[in-house]
């Protein structure tokens, strides 16, 4: 193959990568699997080819000029991506994908997503992660429609549809600044809230039933200093000591790097975690780690964690 505005072909480019990574011709056609006149012919014709001088010829040995560097820097380039192609071939005839999409709520990019994504770089350096974020239902769809591979979301899901694998369950908590009130007690009420400045989730979300209606019942009206539309969004405020949130226990271990407190909300609900996919999906090798990794990363998560809820 000749490559365009000039007539060098790639097998010259390769030999002349050679003999500068080897130091000479001999060691060069060792590595080629060539003869050593073979090599310094295809040397000749790049030269002539490119219309440069690339060696100095003293006293029987070559000596590259810095026209000989600068080309092999764009030789280097080029040859990594016939690298990179040909481990995507060797993953293809595996019926294998070098990408994996997961669909996930955006806070688990705090710290889940990216522990498991460093277990498998570790494990198998070639995979990449594609991700997707949004609301639960915003998840399902992704996977229901093949944008995303795997899944994380909460049940009740449609076990007609999807296929997964539980991963923990978790109860509601409260939120607080360190040095909060909050952290001298173990349970935290909704008679606890009044008085207290909210952070505050959509009314779409069950964590709002939690704090403001039942504020409200109580004929309170709830002091909502921040509200939000996506889980995650409430720690750097309680972090800044705007006010204070109720969140589940699964997501509060994201936060960990905030130095929050951390108590158990009551009457609060109890959700049901799960890594999942399409149903009858046949899972390649690469989609098979990710998801191993991902439920090790919440088993994992939930073991370091076990002494953040009193």
């Amino acid at each position: 193959m000749i490559i365009s505005a000039s007539n060098a072909t790639i097998r010259q480019l390769q030999i002349l990568r050679e003999v500068l990574r080897s130091g000479s011709e001999r060691q060069a056609a060792r590595a080629l699997c060539i003869s050593q006149p073979a090599v310094s012919q295809n040397v000749k014709q790049l030269e002539a080819a490119i219309g440069l001088i690339l060696f100095k010829r003293e006293t029987n040995r070559l000596v590259p000029t810095d026209a000989a560097w600068e080309l092999l820097q764009s030789i280097e380039l080029a040859f990594a991506g016939f690298d990179q192609i040909g481990k995507s071939i060797a993953f293809l005839k595996n019926n294998d994908t070098r990408v994996v999409s997961i669909a996930a709520p955006g806070v688990f990019s705090l710290k889940l997503i990216p522990e498991a994504v460093r277990r498998i770089r570790e494990l198998n350096g070639s995979y990449s992660i594609k991700l997707r974020t949004g609301s639960y239902q915003e998840i399902c769809d992704h996977i229901l429609h093949g944008r995303a591979d795997i899944g994380i979301s909460r049940l009740p899901l449609d076990d007609r549809i999807f296929e997964w694998r539980p991963v923990g369950s978790a109860v509601n908590v409260c939120l607080f600044p360190r040095e909060h009130r909050f952290s001298e007690k173990e349970v935290v009420t909704p008679e606890d809230l009044v008085g207290e400045a909210l952070v505050d989730i959509d009314p779409q979300y069950a964590a709002h039933q939690m704090n403001v209606n039942a504020l409200r019942y109580m004929g309170v009206q709830p002091d909502i200093a921040v509200e939000y539309d996506a889980h995650g969004h409430d720690a750097g405020f309680v972090a800044a000591g705007v006010g204070v949130s109720i969140t589940n226990e699964i997501l509060a271990r994201e936060y960990e790097s905030f130095g929050l407190g951390c108590r158990r909300f009551e009457p609060g609900a109890t959700y049901h975690y799960v890594v999942f996919w399409q149903k009858d999906r046949a899972l390649t090798g690469g989609q098979k780690l990710v998801m191993e990794q991902l439920v090790s990363a919440f088993r994992g998560s939930e073991r370091l964690s076990s002494a953040v809820v009193v």
